[in-house]
């Protein structure tokens, strides 16, 4: 467990009848005698998660350079190997993490790439002069994609880049030319792609890969390995047949005469002979960042790093240990260097040794991070970051992070015990504080069901219910763990093949799954009753909205859904199985959100607004104005045993007391 934190507190009081957050200051909390009647009380708790998480790290000399994930600014902090230290650092001025990073043949120049929410005509490929690292690094250009996932340097300092990022169109090859600053697409050689995570290049030659990892389904392309000819820009396929049934090409590494293929899905990887790619020698094992010293091929696979020799063709690893998501790998003298979520590890080959040097002990600049899912209850609200789950504890105000490799996405808790719905693939863990052991998994989804979106409990059956999304062939899956028997029972697709399941409510015994299909094509937002025992439907119904399903909430005999983007809000009376109730909310929200009950009233939550729905009426009101939480996908917000809602305001988790209800 990290060391304890101390946040700060104040409250504000929101006078009036719809709560306008903005038009009340901090004010000091008085006796509970002399608290209003009516109006909402604001309680701020202090940043929901604070820490230095990374998305990619680079060997350049003796420092290893790393790319953060989730923070604003996203920065990249220099790594020093000979004295464990952070000796450099600099800022950048657009996006919200650094996936890839690539250095010219010199050393001299390192380029970083960006996610960012949209095209938004800032840079999206930054350039930092290595011999002048007190000077900041500076914007060279934008792509016409959203997202940078892999950049490479040509042997004669040109820049290519893979990405994608935007709905409905193919990811393009793009170059930029330090010489005259210009940046140039070469093209879209697959239009079924979704994405472009992988990018290689030599003097003749640049490697571009694609498949459809995020978004994928409903027609979309496997895998497939563009081979460009530098000077006639056209390309060929040179993905063998071996993995062509892959996802996604993931990984491309230029190594002594070959190129190390990572590709998603087959079970295997590839060198192929850069001189004639119809050679190629298959690694029967998965991985990524391939770097090679002598006949030893290094790459990763989680939770490990293997060695493939090239001459007795056989696979050793060579770290067990599971060090969290890894980002980076590189040979450094006799040692291998790989980045995890939270250290740079050092493994020695020979003895199959690690040295862990912690980044948060060597000074890596943390901030406050958007938010994934909240839980409250049992004293403790617990807000999830990026490999991380802050734990807040109310009585004392005392913050601590618990490591957990990945994002929880939504969570609950049951008797005081935290069970989090945690991507990527990680399935449902758990985390109890009696036992102070860090959060683990306890319940594993089938494959492909890679991101788990919303968690409850079903107090009838003692079960925790959790739905999930299939990033990669659409659809979803229902999950249901049992923490007495510790069973799992899981059904993929159980609504159909396009509709992943967004969210879950349940009551007397009975599971409600709200699907949601990104595609334009099928069924947009069913919702089918589930009995989670006998693993199967009892009925369904399509409520009409024009969306998918973003949240639901069950209070007494009705099921309330908000829909996506229409911002539809839907009543369904349970007994008759009947939608009884539909209204416009888009004054309150506009695409995603979240319900929670609480003190008898149904509560959402979007990007903007917290409001209440009136349990008679069904009147949408307003509790909190701009609320404008900082949420990396999509908002949340949960109801604490003690009658107070949580949520974040900007990255600040926030109480709510809603004293207006009458």
């Amino acid at each position: 467990m990290e060391p304890l934190i101390v946040s700060r507190r104040h409250i504000v009081q929101l006078g009036g009848a719809l709560a306008l957050a903005a038009a009340a200051g901090p004010m000091l909390a008085g006796p509970a005698s002399a608290a209003p009647k009516t109006g909402v009380i604001e309680t701020d708790l202090g940043p929901g998660v604070v820490q230095f998480s990374l998305m990619s790290g680079l060997l350049v000399g003796d420092t290893v350079y790393i790319g953060s994930r989730n923070l604003n600014p996203p920065r990249v902090i220099g790594f020093h190997v000979p004295t464990r230290t952070i000796t450099s650092r600099t800022d950048l001025g657009s996006g919200y993490s650094i996936q890839a990073l690539a250095a010219d043949a010199t050393g001299r120049y390192l380029y970083a790439g960006v996610l960012r929410d949209g095209i938004d005509g800032k840079p999206n490929l930054y350039r930092w002069d290595l011999s002048t690292p007190t000077v900041p690094a500076v914007g060279v250009g934008e792509t016409g994609d959203r997202d940078i996932r892999a950049l490479a340097v040509a042997p004669d300092g040109k820049v290519y880049v893979a990405g994608g990022g935007l709905t409905n169109i193919a990811p393009s090859l793009w170059e930029y030319d330090p010489a005259t600053n210009a940046m140039t697409s070469w093209g879209v050689p697959d239009t079924g792609a979704t994405i472009a995570q992988a990018v290689a290049a030599t003097g003749s030659t640049v490697y571009f890969g694609t498949g459809s990892v995020l978004g994928g389904g409903n027609g979309s392309s496997p895998a497939r390995l563009f081979a460009f000819d530098r000077t006639t820009k056209t390309s060929t396929n040179i993905l063998p047949p071996e993995v062509a049934a892959g996802v996604s090409v993931t990984s491309l590494s230029v190594l002594d005469g070959q190129l190390g293929v990572g590709v998603k899905g087959p079970g295997k990887s590839v060198l192929i002979n850069l001189a004639d790619p119809s050679k190629y020698t298959i690694i029967p094992k998965t991985g990524v960042m391939f770097r090679q010293r002598g006949n030893q091929v290094y790459f990763v696979k989680e939770p490990g790093v293997w060695a493939w020799n090239m001459t007795t063709k056989r696979i050793t690893q060579i770290l067990a240990e599971d060090v969290g998501a890894m980002w980076g790998l590189d040979v450094y003298g006799s040692k291998v260097l790989t980045i995890s979520s939270y250290s740079v590890v050092e493994v020695d080959p020979a003895t199959k040794t690690a040295a862990t040097y912690d980044l948060d002990a060597a000074g890596a600049p943390g901030g406050p991070q958007l938010g994934m899912g909240i839980a409250a209850g049992a004293g403790s609200v617990y807000v999830g970051g990026t490999g991380t789950i802050a734990r807040h504890q109310l009585a004392s105000g005392q913050v601590s992070n618990l490591r957990a490799t990945g994002e929880a996405k939504d969570a609950v808790i049951v008797g005081g015990v935290l069970y989090t719905a945690q991507y990527n693939s990680r399935g449902i863990c758990t985390y109890d504080p009696a036992t102070g052991q860090l959060p683990y998994q306890v319940a594993a989804l089938p494959p492909g069901q890679n991101r788990p979106l919303d968690i409850c409990w079903d107090e009838v059956n003692g079960l925790v219910v959790a739905g999930a999304q299939n990033d990669t062939g659409g659809g979803g899956c229902f999950a249901a763990y049992n923490p007495t028997t510790t069973q799992v029972t899981t059904t993929v697709n159980p609504i159909d093949k396009l509709q992943m399941v967004r969210a879950v409510a349940a009551q007397d015994g009975v599971v409600y799954l709200g699907g949601d299909n990104i595609y334009a094509d099928g069924p947009r937002s069913t919702i089918v009753a589930w009995d989670p025992v006998a693993n199967q439907e009892l009925w369904r119904l399509d409520p009409g909205q024009s969306a998918g399903v973003a949240a639901l909430a069950v209070h007494g005999r009705y099921l309330y859904g908000m829909a996506r983007r229409a911002a539809g809000l839907f009543i369904i009376d349970l007994p008759t199985r009947q939608v009884i109730h539909t209204a416009d909310a888009s004054a309150v929200c506009t695409d995603f959100g979240a319900l929670a009950v609480s003190r008898g009233t149904v509560y959402g939550v979007s990007d903007t607004t917290v409001f209440r729905v009136d349990p008679k009426s069904f009147a949408v009101s307003v509790v909190a104005a701009d609320i404008n939480g900082g949420w990396y996908s999509g908002p949340h917000i949960a109801a604490g045993d003690d009658g107070l809602l949580y949520t974040l305001r900007g990255p600040n988790l926030v109480s709510l007391d809603d004293r207006t209800r009458k």
